[in-house]
């Protein structure tokens, strides 16, 4: 991708947003401001400083970023003074991981130096929630897992870095430079920082002009069930269902991909009242091959509610019930299907031929 496929429409802000963060919602959101942080400790805690504070913002047709560093220990609150003006003239705020990392660092910075900035106001887009929803692999695991900014940028803009610094390596470089003064180490440092934020920018733009281009735009189950939570999430229910679909029909996801689509495609036509198209959804979940024991029990007993409430088969009912029964599940829901089972041997007559007591 190039950052000109990346510049947002000169009306203002993608038009989909709005789908990522909701505090962006009916505001005029003229200059987004990129952010990311180089800080002394990747574990965050109260000595840890920003050392590093990058933003970047779209201008005209152009894409600047402009990073403040600390020179000195001294120097943090000059520093601080100087984010604080530049971001005076943004209208929202995007970082990857920022809520939970960054702006509680800055807060806390500026904090201990009793000011106040508008940049901690600011509408926020954290972009890692939506990223993780709609690209994180199946089987990744971990606090970022596949989601991380650089795989990302391999997997969704094709970039590739070369020489970059790695991140745990970052604050050795800076004390070593407060030692010494030796300011060579930190230009890796700080190209990896205007990286990351140009990554953080087109990655923005992508999941942006995904959403705002609907369930036709997705091109895998995986993205098609995440922009289905996002849609959810919104209160768009139809145009979730209609990712669920797609997601659904995709061809040859994963298990674990298949059966979640599934498992959101029946949740939502049972919710827009489309019950025979949930009940279709629920049956193909319980055969699919590799399905979680738990998305299995939640559709047995989905479907036995059907039978007994809509087709009035007690007996489908209570062979699904019991088939439910058998996978894992809580506590709470085992309870709910024995007294289900209890109650559907009262309409047939008793315990069905090949069933045990549900009591014992």
């Amino acid at each position: 991708m190039a950052i000109a496929d990346a510049l947002p429409p000169s009306d203002g802000v993608w038009p989909g947003l709005d789908l990522l963060e909701r505090t962006v919602c009916g505001r005029e959101c003229r200059r987004l401001l990129f952010l990311d942080l180089e800080t002394t400790g990747l574990a965050g805690g109260a000595g840890t400083r920003a050392f590093l504070v990058g933003f970047a913002w779209f201008d005209g047709s152009g894409f600047r970023t402009r990073q403040f560093f600390l020179s000195s220990l001294a120097a943090e609150a000059a520093m601080l003074t100087a984010v604080s003006q530049l971001a005076e003239a943004a209208d929202a705020l995007v970082t990857f991981n920022g809520k939970t990392f960054d702006l509680p660092l800055l807060e806390m910075r500026y904090a201990f130096h009793r000011r106040n900035t508008a940049l901690l106001d600011l509408p926020h887009v954290d972009l890692l929630h939506p990223a993780r929803r709609v690209w994180k692999p199946p089987a990744a695991s971990g606090p970022e897992g596949g989601c991380r900014l650089t795989t990302l940028e391999r997997a969704q803009c094709g970039l590739e870095r070369e020489g970059d610094v790695p991140g745990f390596e970052i604050p050795a470089r800076f004390f070593g430079y407060v030692r010494t003064g030796d300011a060579r180490p930190l230009v890796p440092v700080l190209e990896h920082n205007r990286l990351d934020l140009l990554s953080l920018a087109i990655l923005t733009s992508k999941m942006a002009d995904l959403v705002a281009s609907g369930p036709g735009a997705a091109e895998t189950a995986r993205e098609a069930l995440g922009m289905g939570r996002l849609f959810e999430v919104a209160g768009r229910p139809e145009e979730a269902r209609r990712c669920y679909e797609r997601a659904v029909g995709c061809a040859e996801p994963d298990p674990v991909t298949a059966a979640e689509a599934l498992h959101a495609h029946a949740v939502a036509c049972r919710q827009a009242r489309r019950h025979e198209e949930a009940a279709n959804a629920w049956a193909r979940l319980i055969d699919l091959p590799g399905c979680p024991a738990r998305l299995a029990s939640q559709a047995g007993e989905a479907l036995a509610i059907h039978h007994e409430h809509r087709v009035h088969d007690a007996t489908a009912a209570r062979a699904l019930a019991w088939r439910s029964l058998q996978q894992e599940g809580s506590l709470r829901r085992q309870v709910a299907l024995r007294y289900r089972l209890a109650r559907l041997d009262r309409k047939i007559g008793g315990p069905l031929s090949g069933f045990e007591d549900p009591g014992r």
